[in-house]
């Protein structure tokens, strides 16, 4: 008897498969970390290969470790890294060149090059988003301009694009799928979120053919069944959603007004609008936060670039930690008002400044400061910018005052409780850290007829710890007015930085 719903969670940095069972408890996990590759300057690849082998490796070791067979899954729910493009061959399934990673800012000039007032407004108006080389469409357009060939096979129909969670559904299925579903398609920066439909108009300015576009299905629905040799027996696929919105869904924030913020490689703040795509009048994202049905529910979202990365460069690069679950100890004693501030733009900053040019900065430096100064000034970053994002929101009339969490950081109780502190607002933590996987699962049970309703998904939701805010406005005022001037010194020549 079917007894479990896989998620396959392919994120920017590693892979993992989490077995749920019915009840939304993880029964068994498997996780496996893959190379980044930096080309150039601002560039940001994956090998594709890598890409599926970690699926595919993380999926069967779940099973196999759990001991779990393949009629025993219900379903299979993907969600992935967003705006990440590939571009493959539809006859050999081979991808044309690597992975273009969202936070790539190669198409930086060519972004620059097309910006007038009345075209950002148009691709605003369609797809809710901005003019930005973090989303696909520039991607592809990339791809085509740039590897031998490659536009006369786009021209002839041989070639695919996708994002990540396509890419996997066309090698799960034995290249019988070419889907994706509307959480996805509404972050290439080519989907109309209005009409639900890939949009003529865009497709032209960016020159894509629209042969090589994936189907658009609803978030819950019946992508297709695994090729029995992947895991020994057939699979339906019932879910898909990007990290995110995943999240959301995760979270049960289905009810308008309801927000969760995910620290992951970088940082996403998503707050629920409803049946009403709100468009932000401060650089934030209309986005679709999940369609169920046939009917879409929107989202107003912030993107920042650097969450986990910037405890990455610190591990990895600085060598200041050897993990980054040594920082909560290290910082316990440090003051927050110690006066150093890091600005995590390493590869530009995101909402609601968009400046894909700035670079990073570590600010306030004496003396005194040591590492734990700077680990701190690491992690306090990633509560700047949500505030940064907060702010934004509120100037739209749409502050949230309780902010679900999920991610990797959102174990560092040091880090909630400064968060809560400079937003002002009440965090809560969920028994279920893997909020993201979780939400796939639920999208997939959905379909699968494991779950009824998302008013049954809700009051599945549990809080593990809620963090209330005690620090005073005026402290709080006076650190996020040091953090906005450290801000102005790493884009001195974008108009929506902080003067």
């Amino acid at each position: 008897m079917s007894k479990y719903i896989l998620s396959i969670d392919q994120g920017t940095t590693s892979s993992r498969a989490i077995l749920f069972t019915k009840d939304a408890d993880v029964f068994g996990t498997a996780q496996q970390e893959f190379s980044q590759h930096f080309p150039q300057n601002g560039w940001v690849e994956h090998d594709p290969n890598d890409i599926w082998q970690t699926v595919l490796s993380t999926s069967r070791e779940v099973l196999t470790k759990n001991d779990v067979k393949p009629e025993e899954i219900i379903a299979i729910g993907i969600t992935n890294q967003r705006e990440t493009t590939l571009v493959w061959n539809k006859k050999t399934g081979k991808t044309i060149y690597n992975a273009i990673v969202w936070q790539d800012r190669r198409t930086s000039d060519y972004c620059e090059s097309l910006t007038t007032d009345e075209l950002c407004q148009t691709i605003s108006d369609k797809t809710g988003l901005l003019l930005d080389p973090y989303f696909s469409a520039t991607k592809v357009r990339w791809i085509l301009d740039n590897v031998e060939g490659a536009r006369e096979q786009a021209l002839a129909g041989e070639l695919a694009f996708g994002t990540v969670d396509t890419y996997l559904l066309w090698q799960l299925t034995g290249g019988k799928e070419h889907r994706t579903d509307a959480t996805n398609a509404s972050r290439t920066m080519l989907f109309n979120i209005h009409t639900q439909q890939w949009d003529q108009e865009l497709l032209e300015l960016f020159d894509i053919p629209e042969s090589m576009l994936p189907e658009v299905m609803d978030s819950a629905d019946e992508f297709g069944s695994t090729s029995a040799d992947i895991f020994g027996a057939p699979i339906r696929v019932c879910g898909i959603a990007g990290d995110q919105q995943a999240a959301l869904v995760g979270h049960a924030c289905f009810e308008q007004g309801m927000a969760k913020s995910t620290y992951g490689t970088g940082c996403f703040l998503m707050l629920n609008t409803g049946e009403k795509a709100l468009t932000s009048e401060n650089r934030l994202l209309t986005t679709v936060a999940y369609r169920l049905n046939g009917k879409p529910t929107y989202a107003i979202e912030g993107s920042i670039f650097m969450a986990g990365a910037t405890m990455q460069w610190i591990v990895e690069g600085l060598k200041l930690l050897s993990h980054a679950g040594e920082s909560e100890s290290m910082v316990k004693d440090v003051p927050l008002d110690h006066g150093v501030f890091l600005v995590p733009s390493f590869t530009g900053l995101g909402a609601p400044y968009w400046d894909p040019n700035a670079r990073g900065a570590i600010l306030g430096l004496t003396r005194d400061s040591g590492i734990s100064t700077i680990v701190a000034a690491a992690l306090q970053s990633v509560g700047y910018q949500t505030k940064d994002l907060q702010k934004a929101m509120e100037r739209d009339g749409l502050r949230p005052s309780v902010l679900r969490v999920d991610g990797g950081m959102v174990k560092n109780n040091w880090v909630m409780t400064f968060l809560s502190n400079i937003l002002g607002a009440t965090v809560e933590r969920p028994t279920v850290t893997e909020t993201t996987s979780l939400g796939v699962a639920y999208l997939a049970g959905l379909q699968a007829g494991v779950y009824e309703s998302t008013e049954q998904l809700s009051k599945m939701w549990t809080c593990d710890r809620r963090f209330e805010p005690t620090m005073s406005a005026d402290e709080r005022n006076d650190l996020y007015a040091k953090w906005q001037h450290c801000v102005a010194q790493v884009c001195l020549t974008n108009k929506n930085c902080p003067q």
